[in-house]
């Protein structure tokens, strides 16, 4: 059997009396593009952190998650990884957790500190290697014409797009983004969708986005997970979250969830399907 990215046995996690997420299980294989949909509430981003390790499910109720064959948490409790370990996933944020203070370069160079001694981190001392291949990463997001800017300078879809060159920098197998479009207007959004994409097909990186908009989530991934009332709802290919199960699953959510990726779409946004032609460079600005 293949060695799967992400492993998720019986997974639950409770605050108090609301159980957020109740036994879920799944497994993505590498090189997956892979949506997390579902309403608000219904558990995504708890998922996603139980992935990297932020959080930890209930130790009562069990549970256990792997990736890449190493074993990240099981019955409540997490397993101290080693620096490397770390370094294999990256996790993008929707709030871009940038230094505002320090230039985009520096802020890209903060994705190598993982893989660093631990005396030349502290000292923040990076090599002409590291500082050229950081530029290579900015070019990759569009941004190489400004690496010397401060972060707190920058529009939301920038501050996102340096998020990703940092990931790059940081060179990890396994790329979880939460929400990273939610707080951008419809251009930067598709910008930064377009880039995760372009990443995912070039570099054959795993990469699991949690996404309101269900639009944007049928044209740049390849399969869906849902999640209703912490619950797994769907798994499978993309072509096969049809409007009547779309239309269960957010039955309570109202219409402005289900129809969040409209303000996206376009005939000008490209459609990404497995085995077709990954979506066009974007126009910078």
């Amino acid at each position: 059997m293949s060695i799967s990215t992400i492993h998720v046995e019986g997974l639950n996690k409770s605050f108090g009396h609301r159980q957020v997420l109740d036994d879920v299980s799944f497994r993505v294989s590498p090189g997956e593009m892979v949506a997390l949909i579902g309403p608000s509430g219904s558990g995504k981003s708890t998922l996603l952190r139980h992935l990297v390790g932020l959080t930890c499910s209930n130790r009562a109720q069990g549970g256990r998650v792997s990736l890449m064959d190493r074993e990240v948490q099981a019955s409540g409790r997490l397993r101290r990884a080693a620096r490397i370990e770390r370094c294999r996933t990256g996790y993008i944020f929707q709030q871009f957790n940038l230094v505002g203070r320090l230039s985009v370069m520096t802020n890209v160079l903060i994705g190598r500190l993982g893989s660093m001694s631990r005396l030349r981190a502290l000292l923040g001392r990076f090599t002409a290697e590291e500082r050229q291949r950081a530029r290579a990463c900015l070019a990759r997001v569009g941004l190489e014409d400004i690496v010397d800017q401060r972060a707190n300078t920058l529009s939301g879809g920038q501050m996102q797009r340096v998020a990703i060159a940092r990931v790059l920098m940081q060179d990890a197998d396994l790329i979880l983004a939460d929400e990273p479009i939610a707080s951008l207007d419809p251009r930067s959004a598709r910008e930064v969708m377009e880039i995760l994409s372009r990443i995912h097909a070039e570099d054959g990186r795993t990469v699991v986005v949690t996404l309101h908009q269900v639009d944007i989530a049928r044209r740049y991934c390849h399969r869906a997970i849902a999640l209703k009332d912490g619950r797994l709802y769907f798994d499978g290919p993309i072509g096969e979250l049809t409007d009547s199960r779309l239309q269960a699953l957010y039955e309570n959510a109202g219409l402005d969830e289900l129809r969040a990726g409209e303000a996206l779409s376009g005939e000008a946004l490209p459609t990404h399907r497995r085995g077709g032609t990954p979506p066009a460079a974007p126009a910078f600005v």
